[in-house]
Parts: structure tokens; C-alpha cells; sequence
């Protein structure tokens, strides 16, 4: 990548175009962890009670106008729906001089894309994010395309890492990256409802139910991380022979977990594709 960068070790101005739950995380994290200052922060919202609510939350500056935060910022960061982006891009793209730092965090639009609708060369960064971001827990993507250098990379990375994981991966990744990462908190979630459900059919109270699901999971997730050994070594470790956890395994695999959760990554994948 190239060297010439934006002045990473200067106090950035950091403008959010959307103000929806991912920006909310994003911007509560990076204040937390001190990495940028309040007033150092811009967004922009389509309504006023958005604006209103994150003014008073995080004390930061608030504009209705997306220009006017593009213009702004040292760092424009795109918190807005795919579907969005070319009307989004069709506003500020006249304020995106050579010397910002644009990161997207949509779904499968890739560089090229939204350097073809900013029709110019910009300096670029891709992230995906996902919801664990809300508690700090998150685990992002990022791909720069060529004109961002290596400093603008290592902030972009400083930012992400201020609410969770960031891990640098090719572009060509990114959809896998969204599916496991980005969309399976909602599968994981659903596990979670499940394993409660059979809780609560064997007489244990839905509160409770939920916490232990939720910390088994949690510790679970744990065990992989910090063991470094294979799920399925640490899956075997749990069903003693003849026990009651490989019988719950069975019932899993006679239902087709699997090859149901599979599926439904390749399904996040190629919807990823067409975005």
C-alpha cells in the first residue's frame, strides 16, 4: 500500500453518515476507549429525533445535512443501508477530496462499486461489522483498496478495535465475512430461543432458561478462542459415552443442523452478491 496517508498522529474529525444502531455502537465504542473525543465527532441522521437522541447521548456534533458532515470530516464513514448508498454517494461526493478517508460498512458493495459511483480516485477502507459491536464484542472485517496506506489502515483497524475483533482479510472474503460473522448472530440467537424453549418444556422458568443458554453459548465461544483446539475436539471432550449429551447430539444430527446452518451462510452469501 501506499505511504502517504492522512495524518493519523493529528487529532481526525470522524463523520458518521447515518446514525443507526451500527454508528450508535461504533460511536460508543471509540469514545469509551478514549481513541477520539466527543466534539471530534459528526452525524448525520434522516430525523430530527435521531439527531436529537445521539446529541444528548454522546455530545456530539449533529447535522441534518450529509454534505455538510463530508465536508467536515477528516474520516467519512458510510453507516447507511446498501440500498441507500447512491443517493448517499450522489450528495457528499463533490466534498470527498483525495486527502479523506472513506469507510464503508455496507454489505456487498464492494470497492470498486463505490469508487465507480464516487467517480474518482478516493481513498477507501471496507468494513463489516456485526450487532456484538452493541456490547463491545464484535468482530470486524476490513480490505482497503490501494490508495489507502498503511497508517490510514492501522487507525481504520484502532477504530474498529475499539468495539470488538477486526481482522484484515482480501475483498474477496467480504461476503463470506458478512455471513459468518455479520448475519449469524441472528442464527446464534435462534440457537439460543431453542435451547430455552427445551428448557422451559422441561419445567425451567424462561428467565433462567435464557441465561444459562446465553452462558453456554458465551463460554463456549470462549473455549474455542482461548484453547485454540478444534470444535469438534472440544465438542468430543463434552459427550461421555453412552451419555446424555451425545444423545442430544444424535437428535441435532438426525434434524440436519449441519447442513441447515450451511445453508444458511451460502443463503447470506449470494444475497450478499446481489446488494
Amino acid at each position: 500500500m501506499q505511504q502517504g496517508c492522512v495524518g493519523m498522529e493529528e487529532k481526525m474529525k470522524i463523520g458518521f453518515i447515518g446514525l443507526g444502531n451500527m454508528a450508535k455502537a461504533m460511536i460508543g465504542g471509540m469514545l469509551q476507549k478514549g481513541i477520539v473525543a466527543a466534539q471530534d465527532i459528526a452525524g448525520s441522521a434522516k430525523t430530527q429525533s435521531t439527531l436529537e437522541r445521539m446529541g444528548d447521548e454522546f455530545h456530539i456534533h449533529t447535522m441534518a445535512d450529509n454534505r455538510q458532515v463530508a465536508k467536515w470530516a477528516d474520516i467519512i464513514i458510510l453507516a447507511v443501508k446498501p440500498v441507500f448508498f447512491p443517493e448517499v454517494i450522489g450528495e457528499i461526493k463533490d466534498a470527498v477530496t483525495e486527502d479523506k478517508l472513506v469507510i464503508s460498512i455496507a454489505a456487498g458493495k464492494s470497492l470498486k462499486w463505490i469508487e465507480e459511483e464516487f467517480g474518482k480516485n478516493i481513498k477507501l477502507i471496507r468494513c463489516m461489522p456485526n450487532t456484538p459491536a452493541l456490547v463491545g464484542a464484535g468482530c470486524t472485517a476490513v480490505c482497503c483498496n490501494p490508495r489507502a496506506g498503511e497508517e490510514d489502515e492501522k487507525f481504520c483497524l484502532k477504530l474498529m478495535e475499539s468495539f470488538g475483533k477486526a481482522i484484515v482479510i482480501p475483498e474477496r472474503l467480504m461476503d463470506a465475512a458478512g455471513a459468518v460473522g455479520g448475519s449469524s448472530p441472528a442464527f446464534v440467537f435462534l440457537f439460543i430461543e431453542a435451547m430455552a424453549d427445551g428448557a422451559v418444556r422441561a419445567g425451567m422458568p424462561r428467565k433462567q432458561a435464557y441465561e444459562f443458554a446465553a452462558h453456554a453459548v458465551m463460554g463456549s465461544a470462549k473455549m474455542v478462542l482461548e484453547t485454540g483446539m478444534h470444535p469438534g475436539e472440544l465438542k468430543d471432550m463434552v459427550c461421555s459415552p453412552g451419555g446424555t449429551t451425545i444423545e442430544g447430539v444424535a437428535a441435532l444430527e438426525e434434524g440436519g443442523m449441519r447442513s441447515a446452518v450451511m445453508n444458511a451462510i451460502h443463503a447470506c452469501v449470494e444475497k450478499s452478491k446481489l446488494l
